[in-house]
């Protein structure tokens, strides 16, 4: 069944399936008489809800047309307008409407990430409801995914999409990628700044020079073992003369033996001189095999010797095939992004990789008492050959009222007609202007590549990150109702869009003793 997920509610309801996905399952427990009530209860909801229905279903699925869209980098999901925008490195590719959390189970405004892709779930929360393309971003079970749009909030926590555009960003997506769920409608800006973490010089090429040499060592290491394989079949080969060569020898030594014994028991000169020949054979018999198991023996001994030199030579190439692989294994991993944290509210920095923690440290931030907002910088492209990359933010500031209003339609109705609000960029290099990384601490931290991103924010890590997660920050200043509403019961296993070999923790992150839910 997998880990708990929320579905869309009630409205979200088997019936409702996915053209792009076959639907299994035909539980038994839905009967018709239930199917009746959940129609009419269907048709209720669509009266009361017409007008906005309506003026979402004009609304189609935007991709951007003036060039090629690259590979998504973030989505950023607008709780105020409804809307969901995906970007790529050079702006926005994506954009369709979406349904959040109603009252009481919100969408939680906040910083995650995708870490769990499945193209056809159920949810074992809600009656086994049906969420094609569920792309997963906390594991207390809030998810992007295919689902009904009625016009308004109207999940149990998830973010509904159109079916055809789950589908779609389903395809395009990968693990890792940043989503965003911001109480209004905000867009990335890019940004310079010198506190910008860049890449390690010469970390692409050290990168591209481990790999050539694990390549060499596995050629090497290939090569040793064909030259074993074959001194071993050249040594089995020498092996046959000498095994025939004292075979005979024996046999000639057995004759010998009887000629003896004839000789010593022979009555008549006859017999004896008989006996005495066939012991003269046997003798130069001997004497010829003898010499045929040297020479066969001495042919033998290099091919042995060969053998012992050429497994030596197979077992040192191994070994230095796997030294390079590791260190190709580490190389690459230094190219991989790298997340880092800074929380007001710890005072501390937090790094992550591969979801993975693998750094915390103290971090000084300047007037520590007065909020610096959230920010989400993120590296989008490489620059100067590998040697700079190009930053951009997003800033995550509360809704205008202070309070998310999910249910007030024409304020999102008018919010799905204009672009996303471009991040004022003054705020966002403030905050790095207050913060005061110690140089130990940066020289630890790996080389900045595109998708790596670094997070200020007032806000501590979430308790959502943990284990196979990426950094999850929630704001507190919003409605969290679809995370509070939720089992917080730990999965049973963990399923990825790639096999990963990971064991299970649960509680604070980076530091003990860990705590269940």
């Amino acid at each position: 069944m997998g880990v708990p997920i929320e579905p869309a509610g009630p409205a979200d309801g088997r019936r409702m399936i996915s053209r792009f996905v076959k639907h299994k399952r035909n539980p038994t427990r839905w009967r018709p008489a239930y199917l009746v009530i959940a129609a009419l209860a269907a048709l209720i909801a669509a009266g009361d809800h017409a007008g906005a229905k309506g003026a979402r279903s004009t609304r189609s699925i935007e991709s951007v047309q003036s060039r090629i869209a690259g590979e998504p980098i973030m989505a950023i999901v607008s709780l105020q307008d409804q809307r969901i925008t995906v970007y790529d490195a050079r702006g926005w590719i994506l954009r369709a409407p979406v349904s959040s959390g109603q009252r009481g189970r919100e969408t939680p405004a906040g910083i995650f990430s995708v870490i769990e892709k499945e193209a056809e779930h159920y949810s074992n929360l809600y009656d086994d409801a049906y969420m094609p393309h569920m792309q997963r971003i906390t594991w207390s079970g809030i998810a992007l995914h295919g689902g009904p749009l009625p016009g308004y909030p109207a999940s149990h926590g998830c973010v509904r999409m159109p079916f055809d555009f789950a589908a779609r960003l389903f395809d395009d997506t990968r693990i890792g990628l940043r989503v965003i769920v911001a109480p209004t409608d905000v867009a990335p800006t890019e940004i310079a700044h010198p506190a910008l973490l860049q890449p390690k010089p010469g970390a692409i090429a050290l990168a591209a020079t481990r790999r050539a040499e694990a390549d060499e060592a596995a050629g090497k290491a290939d090569q040793a073992r064909l030259a074993s394989a074959k001194a071993y079949r050249e040594s089995t080969q020498a092996m046959m003369p000498v095994r025939v060569a004292d075979n005979l020898r024996r046999r000639a030594e057995t004759q010998l033996a009887t000629a003896e014994a004839a000789l010593g028991s022979a009555a008549s000169p006859e017999s004896k001189e008989q006996a005495e020949r066939t012991k003269a054979q046997a003798v130069t018999r001997i004497a010829e095999l003898q010499e045929q198991w040297a020479a066969a023996k001495a042919e033998l001994q290099p091919k042995l010797d060969a053998v012992t030199a050429a497994r030596e030579a197979a077992l040192a190439a191994e070994n230095a095939r796997i030294a390079a692989a590791e260190a190709a294994r580490q190389a690459a991993r230094e190219l991989a992004p790298v997340s880092v944290l800074i929380s007001r509210k710890n005072q501390r920095l937090y790094v992550r990789r591969a979801f993975e923690p693998v750094l915390e440290s103290p971090v000084t931030i300047q007037d520590p008492d007065r909020p610096i907002g959230t920010h989400v910088f993120t590296a989008i492209e490489a620059t100067d050959g590998g040697s700079g990359v190009r930053w951009t933010v997003v800033s995550l500031e509360s809704s205008p009222v202070g309070t998310a209003e999910p249910h007030d339609l024409a304020r999102g109705r008018k919010g799905r007609e204009v672009e996303p609000k471009k991040t004022e960029p003054v705020g966002a290099a403030a905050a790095l202007d207050r913060i005061v990384i110690p140089p130990d601490v940066l020289d630890r931290i790996a080389g900045i590549t595109p998708r790596s991103s670094l997070i200020i924010t007032d806000e501590g890590p979430s308790s959502e990150t943990s284990k196979g997660t990426e950094f999850v920050v929630l704001m507190s200043g919003e409605p969290q109702g679809g995370i509070k509403m939720r089992r917080r019961a730990p999965p049973s296993e963990y399923r990825y869009a790639r096999s990963r070999d990971r064991r299970l923790f649960w509680g604070r992150p980076f530091a003990g003793p860990f705590s269940t839910w």
